[in-house]
């Protein structure tokens, strides 16, 4: 926090929430997450985590690869990092086949054995499609010129 005149600024790294959003059918979100400083020599280790889950784990990527023991089932086969992630600090994140359940705050970290930085953290919005259909109902026979109409809506992939 600094002063400057009568105003105050307070700046911190994590002022800005990163915000994704993707509709649900979709082959893939991207959550990005660089990493500007120099990557930890001592078992460096990529976590993307998702606090409301248990397990929390989403994707673990050390030297030697990924590490999905501990991912949590429903991401199962539906996570990437790049190879080079660990070289190049770039620690985004890629699901695939985004679902509504996925909506949620995901924390991007980096850690050197046992002490963990915060990178990022990236809310995802999975938005839901949906097609509107007029359906109209006419029952004749029982109550004359009784008309029902109903509304039904379909879910729609792409």
């Amino acid at each position: 926090v600094f002063q400057s005149g009568i105003k105050a600024y307070c700046i911190s790294q994590y002022a800005l929430a990163v915000v994704v959003e993707v509709n649900e059918g979709e082959n893939s979100a991207l959550l990005p997450c660089k990493y500007l400083r120099i990557i930890p020599e001592n078992e460096p280790t990529v976590m993307w985590t998702r606090n409301d889950l248990d397990p929390k784990t989403i994707h673990l990527r050390e030297e030697g690869g990924d590490d999905l023991r501990g991912q949590n089932r429903r991401y199962s086969g539906r996570t990437s990092v790049r190879s080079d992630a660990l070289d190049s600090g770039d620690f985004s994140l890629t699901l695939r086949n985004p679902q509504l359940t996925d909506s949620s705050s995901y924390t991007c970290s980096i850690s050197a054995g046992r002490e963990a930085e915060r990178v990022t953290v990236v809310k995802l919005q999975v938005k839901g499609q949906y097609c509107r259909q007029r359906s109209e109902l006419k029952l004749k026979g029982i109550v004359p010129k009784l008309a029902l109409y109903s509304r039904i809506f379909f879910s729609c992939t792409s």
